[in-house]
């Protein structure tokens, strides 16, 4: 119980860093620029990728794409709900957030780990493209925190529980 008191000490701290340090007197465009990154993991890009799976004819990454976000969402919602961590807007007295969230609870990060499954999908067909994904789903992550909705170990759980799922489900249909 120790160990969580602390790792939630150090999520408050560098939540606050990012929040006030890093924002500074650029507030409002770097918030806009979060809004929409934050936006584009929202999942409409990723109907439109399997679109385009579909019509190059990449049924693995299709078929890997709809498993891990099956095992994706389900293990997302199991999380969330058992373990009910509060979001930033709860956790701390006199904070809200930026935009309001889609449910009420912080861990893990759902656009985090849709953007990281995303990411070791796509870049395991298309190697090229791992470096943009990446750094795509990396500011996903850097724009949930800064838009107040998740502490920062909740995308990097979000990270994780994602770039996992995908190599899983690459790993059981190749």
């Amino acid at each position: 119980m120790r160990i969580l008191q602390i790792i939630h000490g150090v999520d408050l701290q560098t939540f606050h860093w990012c929040r006030y340090c890093c924002l500074g007197k650029y507030k409002k465009p770097i918030l806009s620029i979060y809004r929409w990154v934050s936006g584009s993991a929202d999942g409409h890009l990723y109907l439109l990728a399997n679109s385009i799976f579909v019509v190059l004819g990449q049924w693995l990454l299709l078929k890997a794409f709809a498993l891990g976000l099956i095992i994706e969402r389900s293990l997302y919602f199991i999380l969330k709900n058992r373990l009910k961590r509060n979001r930033p807007q709860q956790a701390i007295p006199g904070f809200s957030s930026v935009i309001q969230p889609s449910d009420q609870f912080s861990f893990p990060s759902g656009h985090t780990s849709a953007a990281f499954l995303a990411t070791g999908l796509i870049s395991f067909a298309y190697p090229l493209l791992l470096i943009p994904l990446l750094i795509w789903a990396i500011n996903v992550a850097i724009s949930r925190v800064m838009l107040g909705v998740h502490f920062p170990t909740d995308t990097l759980a979000g990270a994780l529980l994602g770039f996992s799922i995908s190599q899983y489900s690459l790993y059981i249909l190749a």
